[in-house]
């Protein structure tokens, strides 16, 4: 499909203002340069969104710990920018925390980074932004934002960089928030902003990057699920795709579709996690072939390309950020739902996960996954 595109929003930026999210670490930091070089009025905010009390830790290895708020006020004073701390820990624990919790304890497995820009930068954030008359959101995420001139829609595109791509997490964006956004690092390579931290001297110009989930550190999600929760999960039964029981297992939130070791249970052949029925307590194994999906549906829809798709469309499709796209066909079967079809079986797609659609680097748009099946 072609487009003509275009991004206008630097011109006369001398006039404009800026507020840029900033995380302490490297990419937002030089996205602040990169945008202050441009002219722009800005304003540095680190968003506050959780206590040590409320991750059970402290907060050394995560990409909100104290030190992170120092290296971004660091990097601010350097710049010459104004820097504040916005307290939004209520709405991270509503919609981030709690939306974790709730999906694993009823099956599902969430992508809380999704959430994340979702309800905090591109929803409150950008609340903040109209409240105090700025006109853009920098982050620095990995993406570019582009105009259809023929349309007048905004577009969201995968990073030049396609190592740091983070187009997948951003799908739900909505035209509002397009608009009022810039990713300045959309069309550098990591060894680039890099480079140009280590130029400017930034404290932060090595730091490593986080891998984990912010508030589970260790990694350990059923741990702080229990511990934030106050509730042991139950056992409950372990049987194969055909119902045969196996064993018991040692609480549903403890296991992942796809998921091979520590299943704690003793069998002759390699098992997975095909399925978790939380109503039932029941966790299913099946063969490595049983984690194969070709067809899904997805709701809570967000289409960015086009206001809906009135024909099956030929896309490329994934169902994990850590992934590659595949050939697909996508329908939309109803307002909010979205059905799609792969040329080649899928393993071990998960309720609660996202698939996000591609037309070349463009994102269409994306869903959360409601369901899988072989067919």
């Amino acid at each position: 499909m072609t487009r003509n595109i275009a991004d206008t929003r630097q011109k006369n930026s001398s006039s404009r203002k800026a507020l840029i999210a900033m995380s302490g670490g490297v990419d937002s930091s030089v996205a602040a340069y990169l945008t202050k070089e441009q002219g722009f009025t800005c304003l540095a905010v680190t968003m506050k969104l959780f206590v040590n009390d409320t991750i059970g830790t402290e907060l050394g290895k995560t990409c909100c710990s104290l030190a992170d708020v120092e290296d971004a006020r660091s990097v601010a004073f350097q710049l010459d920018m104004p820097f504040r701390v916005f307290n939004f820990t209520d709405t991270f624990k509503a919609e981030v925390i709690d939306r974790f919790i709730d999906a694993y304890q009823n099956g599902w497995t969430p992508n809380p980074c999704i959430d994340c820009n979702r309800y905090l930068k591109f929803d409150r954030l950008f609340l903040r932004l109209k409240e105090i008359n700025y006109d853009y959101i920098v982050t620095g995420h990995y993406a570019r934002i582009e105009r259809d001139d023929v349309t007048g829609r905004y577009l969201l595109r995968k990073a030049a960089d396609d190592t740091k791509d983070q187009s997948y997490v951003l799908y739900a964006m909505t035209q509002e928030q397009l608009a009022h956004t810039m990713f300045p690092l959309g069309g550098l390579q990591k060894r680039q902003v890099r480079e140009i931290a280590l130029a400017n001297g930034f404290v932060n110009a090595k730091k490593r990057e986080s891998q984990d989930i912010c508030f589970v550190p260790d990694g350990d999600y059923s741990q702080f699920i229990e511990r934030t929760t106050g509730k042991v999960w139950e056992e409950g039964d372990v049987t194969d795709v055909n119902g045969k029981l196996l064993g018991r297992h040692k609480g549903i939130i403890r296991y992942t579709i796809g998921q091979r070791k520590g299943l704690g249970i003793a069998l002759l052949k390699p098992y997975y996690v095909c399925d978790k029925i939380a109503e039932t307590n029941t966790v299913v194994l099946g063969e490595e072939s049983d984690l194969n999906s070709k067809t899904l549906e997805a709701g809570d829809v967000n289409l960015i390309a086009c206001e809906q798709l009135t024909s099956p469309v030929r896309v490329t499709a994934k169902v994990r950020y850590k992934q590659k796209e595949d050939f697909a066909v996508a329908e939309q079967i109803a307002s909010d739902r979205l059905r799609i079809t792969f040329d080649t079986p899928q393993k071990a797609i998960a309720r609660g996960q996202a698939v996000v659609l591609y037309d070349g680097d463009i994102i269409l748009g994306g869903g959360t996954i409601l369901s899988a099946s072989r067919e």
